[in-house]
């Protein structure tokens, strides 16, 4: 008797995580399958974006590396996005023409980077928007020099509903 309750109970546990594993896993698109049109999808350019209500997707470039285009004070932007930066940095350039004066700035923020210390100006970007998504008031820093290309970093990303990689893209959720 214990035996057959035991086999019971382990066939429904097994149903259930094979329910679950398939719910998971089946097409969300409503096709139940591949369809001809997910198979026959050209390869998509690094650094393109995808947008889906509420959801930006972007590819990595060959090197693996994630670059957008934001508007900042209204201003596009490129930006490498880099979740080990702890705000978005802008190089003097792009904040120069996102409105931001040089002269206005001071660079009190002593950074260890990868090569070696350097200091930021603290900054408060008026908008910063990818795409259909804007993000106002966000917290940001200027290099004194050495940044190359201007990053977008945690007090950006930290304000979306999440943000994953998943092989060579990039999902943006807000």
């Amino acid at each position: 008797m214990l035996a057959w309750a035991l086999r019971t109970l382990l066939l429904w546990v097994f149903l259930g995580l094979a329910g679950y594993w398939a719910w998971e896993n089946w097409p969300k698109d409503g096709s139940g399958g591949a369809s001809a049109a997910s198979v026959a999808q050209p390869p998509r350019r690094s650094g393109t974006a995808q947008s889906v209500s509420n959801q930006i997707v972007y590819h990595a470039d060959p090197r693996g590396h994630f670059y957008v285009t934001a508007a900042v004070n209204g201003v596009p932007i490129r930006f490498m996005v880099d979740t080990g930066a702890s705000a978005v940095m802008l190089t003097p350039e792009d904040a120069e023409a996102a409105g931001i004066g040089r002269g206005s700035l001071r660079y009190s923020i002593p950074v260890e980077t990868a090569n070696g210390r350097a200091y930021f100006a603290p900054v408060t970007l008026r908008e910063v928007r990818l795409e259909q998504l804007s993000i106002d008031d966000v917290q940001a820093a200027v290099g004194e020099a050495g940044l190359r290309t201007s990053l977008l970093g945690m007090s950006l990303l930290r304000r979306l509903d999440g943000y994953e990689i998943q092989g060579d893209r990039l999902v943006i959720r807000w």
